[in-house]
């Protein structure tokens, strides 16, 4: 019997609230953003739809059931949910304020998304909307914040009885090695014997997560400095005259899943010098929804073909030992990345179900 904890990573930004409405408009939410997507060319899966849980409300407890439920079904063991926190503001709270007042049965954690928000949905990257700024203070405000709250909740994910926090975007710290040490000490003030902390490498060079103080990393995917676009880029092709005009292709990056899964996993083999590493998949992307133009679209993936790419991670992995042996799975609900578990109007239930056939065979 291995011992992998498939984990998926949940956006908590279906709800509108009063900074979206201010911004975008009057009742704003990411469906806005997934039903005005339109196919970019032949056999594009634009838009995607929800199926069985339909346009859900993340305000109402029983979103949260029925997605748990599903979740349960198919063989994931708990959500790591995007933490918004802005010294001291949290946005899209709402849905996280749920599970945090209530016992919904489910095993979760925390990844801090500690970014500027800016206008990235109009091609405004520019344009900051709220700003993240960096402080011991804040530090000793946030960490003392979340273990009073989030890390005492019973169904808070410990490891060896350290609650596990993750870190979206350890690099913009102006010193992590310093927030890090404050942050342990403040747990074990709490009666905490440490925190195990997770560093994702979505946007920066590969590091030992020892070199930072951090106790693992998360091999995020899609990583899209090692994709390979279907056509040359656009320096390829006005050196070489290639007669492509300004199509989806141009626009945007267009990436084969299946050669992009299979050179994913290879790097996940080679990365296992740095220490120790949690795998991340993803069944499919697709940011066009959010994206004018610079997208990311990973084509052509089936859940045979994530099937696949799951069952080589799962095969590397199902003889570690440890209450550490995470599998993150990107994402639940990521719908306006085009990035989901969830069941959809093209594909049903079929990734939930290769998702449980991969997990229960291995």
């Amino acid at each position: 019997m291995h011992n992998i904890k498939p984990i998926a990573i949940y956006l908590p930004q279906f709800h509108p609230f009063e900074e979206n409405d201010k911004w975008w408009g009057k009742g704003f939410t990411e469906w806005n953003n997934v039903v005005k997507a339109k196919p970019l060319f032949r056999n594009h899966y634009q838009p995607h739809l929800p199926s069985d849980l339909g346009f859900y409300d993340l305000r109402l407890k029983t979103t949260h059931t029925d997605q748990i439920n599903l979740a349960k079904t198919y063989g994931i063991e708990g959500f790591c949910y995007y933490h918004y926190w802005f010294n001291g503001k949290r946005l899209m709270d709402k849905a996280l304020n749920i599970v945090l007042e209530n016992d919904l049965e489910f095993p979760f954690m925390l990844c801090w998304a500690n970014e500027n928000w800016t206008r990235r949905w109009d091609g405004q990257d520019k344009e900051i909307l709220i700003e993240q700024n960096y402080s011991e203070d804040d530090d000793l405000k946030h960490m003392n914040y979340l273990c009073e709250s989030f890390f005492k909740h019973k169904n808070y994910i410990l490891v060896n009885g350290k609650p596990v926090f993750v870190v979206y975007r350890p690099m913009l710290f102006p010193n992590i090695k310093s927030t890090i040490k404050l942050w342990r000490g403040i747990a074990q003030k709490h009666g905490f014997e440490d925190l195990h902390l997770i560093m994702v490498n979505a946007h920066q060079a590969e590091y030992s997560p020892k070199e930072l103080g951090f106790d693992a990393v998360m091999d995020f995917q899609p990583q899209f400095k090692q994709a390979k676009r279907i056509i040359p880029n656009r320096i390829n092709i006005k050196l070489h005259n290639l007669n492509i005009k300004k199509t989806p292709y141009w626009e945007h990056i267009i990436c084969d899943y299946q050669q992009f899964s299979e050179e994913a996993y290879h790097t996940f083999k080679e990365k296992q010098s740095l220490g120790n590493i949690n795998p991340c998949i993803t069944p499919m992307w697709d940011n066009a929804a959010r994206r004018k133009s610079g997208g990311f679209i990973l084509k052509g993936s089936t859940p045979k073909l994530y099937e696949k790419w799951l069952s080589k991670i799962i095969a590397d992995i199902k003889d570690r030992r440890g209450e550490d042996n995470f599998l993150f799975i990107n994402a639940w609900n990521e719908w306006a990345e085009g990035n989901h578990l969830e069941p959809c109007q093209q594909w049903g239930k079929h990734y939930l179900e290769a998702t449980k056939s991969a997990v229960v065979n291995a």
